[in-house]
């Protein structure tokens, strides 16, 4: 435990040295009710600076619009710097959605990363508005593994403070913060889909397989393998080959022997 009170304390003055050299008075988060989320927030919060969390609700699940409030709630108790806002934005993408589907039949990958986009975008409103910085919430296995974020949607933000822990990092993080219980054990979910499935109902494995897998791979193991981690295997390596768009940089021609 004293490890991770060590490690969180380092990603808060690592955050708090980024905006005072960058003359940024603001953090701004988007909470979900999730754990990285919810992480996030909170070591934003421990850096006294201005801290602006917002709850994006898009025809959330109860249950989550729950859980974002209630560490929204938590935040501002215990942190004098928090300021919250509740921005719902299920008339904008009702709106935007019933306007297009005259023309297009949008599938739902491209209706979820839609959602994500449009929080982006309010996000960043506020951001500018704040002379703010938009933190990203997403993890190591996420963000640098299987490239599970929407491009320009969650993973469009200006720093990462949790990018190079995993998942189950995270979840040390949190306890050793006291994050609420209940967001501890909810299972991981992006929000973006009507049927409420989760990050495992969408990847077919579970961030400790992932992990797995990911590590595997860091140190090029020769291991023989059981079923059932070929098949994780075979799922992050596909996931990884398909969305290496998203974790490299934006491809840039360059002129070369031109006069």
């Amino acid at each position: 435990m004293q490890e991770w009170h060590k490690i969180g304390q380092e990603i808060i003055d690592w955050i708090k040295e980024y905006a005072v050299e960058n003359n940024i008075l603001s953090l701004i988060i988007g909470v979900s009710g999730g754990i990285d989320s919810s992480v996030t927030s909170t070591l934003c919060a421990k850096t006294e600076l201005r801290t602006i969390v917002l709850n994006m609700p898009i025809n959330q699940e109860r249950k989550q619009n729950e859980l974002a409030n209630k560490h929204i709630k938590w935040l501002k108790e215990n942190w004098s710097n928090v300021e919250s806002y509740g921005v719902d934005l299920t008339n904008t993408y009702e709106e935007f959605i019933s306007n297009q589907s005259k023309e297009y039949e949008f599938s739902e990958l491209v209706l979820a990363n839609t959602r994500s986009r449009l929080r982006m975008t309010t996000l960043y409103a506020i951001a500018g508005i704040n002379n703010g910085i938009v933190v990203g919430t997403g993890n190591k296995v996420e963000d640098f593994g299987i490239g599970f974020f929407t491009k320009y949607g969650d993973g469009g933000v200006d720093i990462s403070p949790i990018a190079d822990l995993y998942k189950s990092e995270v979840y040390a993080l949190a306890k050793s913060m006291s994050i609420t219980e209940e967001i501890q054990q909810a299972a991981p979910t992006d929000g973006l889909w009507d049927d409420g499935r989760t990050d495992e109902d969408q990847i077919g494995a579970t961030y400790d397989e992932l992990e797995w897998a990911m590590k595997e791979i860091e140190k090029r193991s020769d291991s023989k393998y059981s079923t059932r981690q070929k098949e994780v295997m075979e799922i992050y390596l596909k996931m990884n080959k398909n969305n290496a768009h998203k974790m490299k940089p934006v491809p840039i021609f360059k002129r070369e022997n031109i006069n």
